[in-house]
């Protein structure tokens, strides 16, 4: 048999799972089509091990997603399949907007998408820190394979939660062409926040809207050839996604703010940086205190204290789904030179181009700004206030001006986010002895990364249009006067509406940033079935399976910023990581076919692995570690198989993490000692910078967005990892059609790379003093503010303390044949059912400290919402008319509180009514295929068929991928889902 026939893995030959288990096959479903196929197949590949024989069983956790299930959901973004299953919690994705890198992540066990290591056929799919799986066209998915587990042992660092590991349709002889359109449909019927939307003047959401449209194109080739010793398969891909503005929903059509005794309502809030402007004078002429003040809403050149009536509304420019348009393209070929030595390679493109919206930029308040005090441009009454008696000279005067520029001639800030990657693979394999193969290989990728952030101002000539004189009675920019810019337009932002279209022209200035990561592997392995060779237990008939390889990988990143980026915080880095290893895995049969022991077998495996990381820049690190695993599988019967794993795995430091520069960038937290009346005393306030001077007086952080320091450390460590779980699975004789498994996992990552939660370095500070905290604080001297360029928390990366979580996985497939009750030429129903029971969700952010346990929980410090029960349970009809069948699922997400809402020194904050707990939630999905032609298949569906509308959450609540007032990746965010799809095969 062919290796190509042979890496169809155990799927292969089940006629058990394939058709009844498309969502999920568990590793009970497994296990029998382990046991069908292996009189037809010479060796089987399992995800989690290397080893290669007949009849190989995981002993890890393992499931299996089909790609009907892909075509059930009509997923475009393999992303969002793996999202809805109970082990994934939902990253970057499609639903990101403002911050976003146009990357699609997958989080497995919540334990962050750099724990996953992604693969391809078995081998790396990409650098490590560009990881994008819209690299991966999902018509070609022909099933993936997920190991809840550590596996580094097996497949080195990164492999601390598990594996995803994507088997890709390459082997084709003839055509197969798929195309799909979906779109959203959406009845906005939310009367409360429609009337809040109302009340507070803005805008409110279409009755009904239609949008989201997406288009999917692919079309494969392929071509035995030599008389069926090699095959070339080739594909092309295209897909468009249309924009969805925040706007055009109920639930995210203003910025939600908590109001009311205790928090207990909504309020439509928004940014203090708004269209009439806002100005802090850093040093009133009276008090020499900051001070307040805004441009009245009429337009008169008048200053009047600020209140939140002025406050900005955000988010109705600010995008949902961002806009994407993908091209893909590959070919995969081997060819049989000779029983012993088969070549193959592989190449793959992509270009995905995404932009991200956000609403109008401006003058942001916490850069500082000089002010002439004779400027024409100001009214008498501001110029007062500004300057008292200097008013009308040449003096300036320092402010924090936030005003939002909405005039003729103003656009969203928009983020053009490229991707271009590249991946070769090549090598050559084959049987050297009887039950002996090998296999030499090589991989290149190249990912590069492109961002052009357009229609936002370049501070430097905001600060030169600011400083205006009077010349022969027109407003003049002191700059042009004295040669140093001449093309200033001077910018009137004393009054609404005020500024001329021009200055537009003249201070809009994009940024560009370019980032080239690529990855070379060189590995070699050999693996083999010693059944032949006498190497056997006396009491069981199938021998020593062994493995032994050695691997070569490289990483390099050159990350590059033009100045004006440079200007604005983002830094330039470089670096490369090398690393060297070896591995050896063997599994040993010990018992077979006896009494009370079908099967008994153990696995180890090890793997040595020496880094070298180096900044470019003179830093120069190295270090070496060991993992590896050991596991133990029983059967005593046909009907029940127990099984144990320990891993020791480790997660090596990313070239980001290790070498990215410090810069400052916004997070969600608040100041407890900003405003007129802060919630923290002074005696609390001092210990995070504040002086007595400052107190009382320190402006609020827009938005609720203070500024945190981010970047690399390269004297990292590597993180450490010990996974235990242990399982049965369950395939009842007397009910032949029922597999069931239960898994219990506990993951504990040791000394984990991360900064110190900004939220939480605030309140650790505020509330026990700690110095550690509070040594993290650095106020913008003068204002002590926590935002601008000179105001953050300290959050770089380093070893920290321990992440651990624990649970229990639940599948259970069962096939009830309509036949077998009398009901002749009715079919099947087929019922699958994938679930999660998370225990544990704790961190420990620092060594000698306490610990916080998220699990069921979600917040500003736990982040996304992690219920204690998912699931997913899917029904299909096969219908026997057609080849037609009609499939329903049940996702379930539980219900989760309030992290803050707490008594845990490191979760609580500022209490709230409103939003203490969020529902649980049950979506049902509709979906079917028939074949209307010979080899012409039809799929049609619609997912949350009763249109539900996600959670509205107070945005002082969201934390990362949180957008437009709700986790879009957890919740369905924009209604209806309803798509139709076309599959040809000649």
């Amino acid at each position: 048999m062919k290796r190509s026939s042979i890496r169809l893995h155990f799927m292969a030959g089940s006629a058990l799972v394939a058709i009844a288990a498309p969502f999920a096959v568990s590793t009970a479903a497994a296990q029998s089509a382990g046991e069908q196929a292996s009189a037809s197949m010479e060796e089987i590949v399992v995800t989690g091990t290397r080893i290669r024989r007949p009849n190989l069983e995981s002993n890890s956790p393992l499931t299996v997603v089909s790609d009907l299930e892909i075509k059930y959901q009509g997923a475009t973004n393999v992303d969002s399949v793996l999202n809805r299953m109970p082990q994934f919690t939902p990253d970057a994705n499609e639903n990101v907007s403002n911050g976003a890198d146009g990357t699609a992540q997958i989080n497995l066990r919540d334990l962050g998408s750099n724990r996953v290591l992604v693969l391809m056929d078995g081998q790396r799919l990409l650098p490590s820190q560009a990881m994008d799986v819209n690299f991966i066209p999902s018509a070609l998915v022909e099933r993936i394979d997920v190991v809840t587990g550590g596996a580094s042992a097996v497949y080195g660092s990164d492999a601390i939660s598990g594996v995803v590991n994507f088997i890709m349709r390459k082997n084709l002889n003839g055509i197969r062409a798929d195309a799909q359109y979906s779109f959203y449909q959406h009845n906005n019927n939310n009367d409360s926040l429609r009337d809040l939307v109302r009340d507070s003047g803005y805008e409110t959401a279409p009755g009904s809207v239609t949008d989201g449209s997406k288009y999917d194109i692919n079309i494969a080739a392929g071509t035995d050839f030599a008389d069926g010793k090699g095959n070339v398969t080739m594909y092309a891909g295209y897909r468009k996604v249309r924009p969805v503005l925040q706007g055009s929903r109920d639930y995210s059509a203003c910025a939600l703010d908590p109001t009311g005794e205790g928090n207990s309502a909504f309020a439509c809030g928004g940014s203090s940086n708004n269209e009439y402007g806002s100005f802090t004078v850093l040093k009133d002429p009276v008090t020499g205190s900051p001070v307040n003040y805004n441009n009245t809403k009429d337009g008169s050149k008048t200053w009047v204290p600020y209140d939140s009536s002025f406050r900005f509304n955000y988010a109705p420019e600010n995008y949902i789904q961002r806009s994407d348009i993908r091209y893909t393209a590959g070919a995969f070929a081997h060819y049989e030179l000779a029983p012993s030595a088969e070549v193959y390679g592989s190449f793959m493109f992509m270009d995905d181009h995404s932009y991200s919206q956000a609403a109008s930029g401006g003058l942001w308040a916490g850069e500082v700004y000089s002010i002439n005090c004779d400027n024409p441009l100001l009214g008498a009454q501001q110029a007062t206030a500004l300057c008292g008696a200097a008013a009308g000279t040449d003096t300036s005067r320092d402010t924090f001006i936030g005003y939002r520029l909405t005039g003729e001639g103003s656009s969203p800030r928009r983020d053009s986010l490229r991707h271009t990657n590249y991946r070769f693979t090549g090598g050559v394999r084959g049987d050297i002895f009887d039950g002996i193969s090998y296999d030499v290989g090589a991989l290149r990728a190249v990912s590069i990364f492109n961002e052009n952030y357009q229609n936002d101002v370049d501070p430097a000539k905001a600060k030169k249009a600011l400083q205006v004189v009077n010349v022969d009675g027109v407003p003049t920019c002191k700059s042009v006067i004295d040669g140093t810019d001449p093309n200033c337009v001077p910018m009137d932002v004393f009054g609404y509406g005020n500024i001329d279209p021009s200055a537009y022209d003249y201070i809009y200035a994009p940024t560009f940033t370019r980032g080239e990561q690529t990855l070379t592997m060189f590995s070699a392995n050999i693996s083999g079935d010693l059944t032949n060779y006498g190497i056997v237990s006396p009491w069981a008939s199938s021998g020593v399976g062994f493995a032994l390889g050695v691997e070569h990988r490289r990483e390099n990143l050159v990350f590059e910023a033009d100045a004006l980026a440079q200007a604005k915080g983002t830094l330039e880095s470089q670096g490369s990581i090398k690393v060297n290893e070896v591995y050896a895995e063997v599994g040993v049969p010990i018992l077979e076919n006896m009494p009370f022991a079908r099967s008994l077998s153990i696995t180890g495996g090890f793997r040595y692995s020496e880094y070298t990381n180096d900044s470019k820049t003179g830093t120069v690190t190295k270090y070496s570690a060991s993992t590896y695993k050991g596991e133990l599988d029983y059967a005593p019967s046909r009907d029940v198989r127990f099984r144990a794993s320990y891993n020791h795995a480790i997660r090596a430091p990313n070239i980001n993490e290790l070498f990215a520069s410090q810069g400052l960038g916004n997070v969600s937290a608040q100041d407890p000692c900003a405003g007129t009346s802060p919630v923290a005393s002074m005696e609390q306030c001092q210990l995070t910078g504040v002086s007595p001077e400052q107190y009382g007086n320190i402006p609020e952080c827009p938005a609720n967005m203070c500024v945190a320091q981010g970047g690399g450390n390269p004297l990292l460590k590597p993180e450490e990892a010990d996974t235990y779980t242990f399982g049965v699975v369950l395939t009842p004789t007397f009910l032949p059609n029922l597999s069931l498994s239960l898994d219990y996992y506990n993951i504990k990552v040791d000394g984990y790379i991360g900064s110190v939660d900004p939220t939480l370095t605030i309140n650790q500070c505020v509330q026990t003093g700690n110095p550690y905290f509070c040594d993290l604080f650095h106020r913008a001297p003068g204002t002590g503010v926590l935002f601008g360029t000179d105001g953050y928390v300290v959050g770089t990366t380093l070893n920290t303390g321990y992440l651990k979580t624990s649970g229990i996985d639940v599948s259970a497939n069962y096939r009830f044949d309509f036949e077998d009750v009398g009901l002749n030429n009715a079919g099947r129903l087929n019922f699958d059912l994938v679930g999660t029971y998370l225990d544990k969700s704790t961190v420990k952010q620092l060594p000698g400290l306490g610990t916080y346990d998220c699990a069921g929980l979600y917040g500003p410090t736990c982040g996304q919402p992690t219920p204690r029960w998912r699931h997913n349970l899917r029904t299909t009809w096969e219908m026997p008319w057609s080849n037609a069948t009609l499939s329903l699922n049940w996702r379930y997400f539980g219900g989760t509180k309030l992290s803050s809402n707490t008594d845990n020194e490191f979760l609580k904050g500022t209490p709230y009514i409103i939003n203490r707990k969020l529902k649980a939630y049950s979506y049902f999905d509709l979906s079917g295929t028939v074949e209307v032609y010979q080899n012409l298949v039809l799929r049609a569906g619609i997912n949350n068929l009763f249109d539900k509308d996600p959670p509205a959450i107070a945005q002082g609540l969201l934390s990362s991928f949180g957008n437009g007032n709700t986790y879009p990746g957890v919740y369905d965010p924009l209604g209806r889902t309803i798509f139709v799809g076309l599959t040809a095969e000649f």
